[in-house]
């Protein structure tokens, strides 16, 4: 009998490092993925640039249509908008992972700004009735910062134009919107939202944006799936291993302007590729600040990809 146990142990042993062979050895070559042009999609950059033609960047307020179109095999976009989507039965698309912690600031021209410079003046966000501007109410409310008025406008790049043209103007924006803009004005002082995110909640960051998968996919080619997340987890991890290697391939790829504009907002991009499931605790407080934003709900237990 312990003979037979030992002989069982022995062949799931093998079955299961031969499923690893396999996963590490399968193609990924065809698969497409298509990200939105600008700071998420930087965690793929690397591993993008080696093979261009099978990345569509597109610009921001498009990515949402690539749900419901399914052409790619991953899709980038805000965490929040994919699990929306996939809870309303409009998507098939898991998580995989995330990839972007926050990368948004709050910035001004104002003499010696600081972050109580907020309370009782008017701030202006991007993005009314968005998880960003969400966020950013409640972070600031739980660190004892009440804005007296708050005023939207379309997106970071209006925010940034408002930053530039009136010295007045207390702004959330986002990298890399934040750098160009200091690159242009170097009075610009600037605090990080993911840092009072953190004293609200204990999390380094907020769940932002995300890398999704084809369920389609997933059934057709598993083992090549996980072996893209593999490779998607070492991209991402180039932006803070490699950094210059990711912005010549930002620059490359059309995602940012210049290699300069790109080292530098970088760091403040929060990249780091995190599994689903290991995910799963930090999306969920993400997405109780304002579940709206989620579908009215946490995301359910099919939405996340992979062993729990």
């Amino acid at each position: 009998m312990k003979k037979f146990l030992t002989l069982i142990l022995i062949a799931a042993l093998c079955l299961t490092l031969m499923l690893a062979v396999n996963a590490e050895n399968a193609d990924t070559s065809a698969f497409t993925v298509a990200a939105p042009s600008g700071a998420p999609a930087l965690a793929l950059a690397a591993l993008a640039a080696e093979n261009p033609e099978n990345y569509n960047f597109v610009a921001a307020e498009t990515i949402a249509a690539e749900f419901s179109s399914a052409q790619a095999d991953f899709i980038i976009a805000p965490l929040n908008a994919g699990a929306r989507l996939y809870s309303l039965g409009k998507s098939t698309y898991k998580l995989g992972g995330v990839v972007a912690w926050g990368n948004l600031f709050f910035a001004s021209q104002k003499e010696n700004f600081t972050l109580s410079d907020i309370n009782g003046a008017t701030l202006t966000l991007f993005g009314e009735n968005t998880i960003n501007a969400s966020i950013a109410l409640y972070a600031l409310k739980e660190n004892g910062i009440e804005p007296g008025n708050v005023e939207y406008l379309a997106g970071a790049a209006n925010t940034q134009s408002l930053l530039l043209t009136d010295p007045a103007a207390i702004v959330l924006t986002a990298e890399p919107a934040l750098t160009a803009a200091r690159m242009k004005n170097d009075a610009i002082q600037s605090y990080s939202l993911n840092e009072l995110y953190k004293n609200a909640t204990g999390n380094d960051g907020f769940a932002q944006a995300a890398l999704f998968i084809k369920a389609e996919t997933i059934e057709k080619a598993p083992e090549a799936v996980d072996a893209f997340l593999k490779l998607a987890a070492e991209s991402a991890s180039k932006c803070t291993e490699d950094p210059q290697a990711v912005a010549e391939a930002a620059v490359q790829l059309e995602i940012l302007p210049n290699v300069k504009v790109a080292l530098t907002a970088l760091p403040n991009c929060a990249i780091r590729f995190v599994a689903a499931q290991e995910a799963r605790e930090q999306i969920e407080t993400t997405a109780n600040i304002d579940l709206a934003q989620y579908g009215g709900a946490v995301p359910a237990d099919d939405f996340y990809y992979g062993e729990k």
